[in-house]
């Protein structure tokens, strides 16, 4: 039983640092904190929530994997018991890793419709910022290294 609650704490751990980490278009990344930046005039057309999809780089699979087979195979006294605890452990920890990383890099996000200033028109989902986004404001489309943000132009 007491691996078992290892096993939850781990998970727990990995859940709280993969929701320490975020793409909000309040951060900027150091590499583009000195970069000339295009920018565009623009109206929001409409805003509407969305769901950024989680990522499955397999790091948590690989960690709820590794701590499963271990807590499993130490839950036995018996060695043959306990290869195959720690296998079933092991495939079960993989999965709940795997499912804790997924939801945990899932985001809340927003996307816009723009129409620029020239007629065209562009959709952009990014994640929510400390702006409050509504239809008809007026915005400016920054363009960094090939990642666009929207903000609200100055009055």
């Amino acid at each position: 039983m007491k691996h078992f609650l290892n096993l939850g704490l781990a998970l727990i751990v990995a859940a709280t640092l993969g929701a320490c980490a975020t793409s909000s278009p309040d951060v900027i990344q150091r590499g583009d904190a000195q970069r000339m930046a295009q920018v565009e005039d623009g109206v929001v057309l409409s805003v509407r929530p969305v769901v950024v999809d989680g990522s499955q780089s397999g790091i948590g699979a690989t960690v709820g994997g590794v701590v499963g087979a271990i807590g499993g195979y130490s839950a036995s006294g018996v060695q043959r018991e306990g290869q195959i605890l720690g296998v079933l452990a092991g495939v079960a920890g993989a999965a709940a890793g795997n499912l804790v990383e997924r939801m945990s890099t899932r985001e809340e996000a927003i996307e816009l419709l723009i129409q620029l200033k020239g007629g065209e028109r562009r959709a952009i989902v990014q994640a929510k910022g400390g702006e409050v986004l509504t239809a008809g404001d007026a915005v400016i489309l920054v363009t960094t290294g090939g990642k666009v943000r929207v903000t609200k132009a100055p009055k």
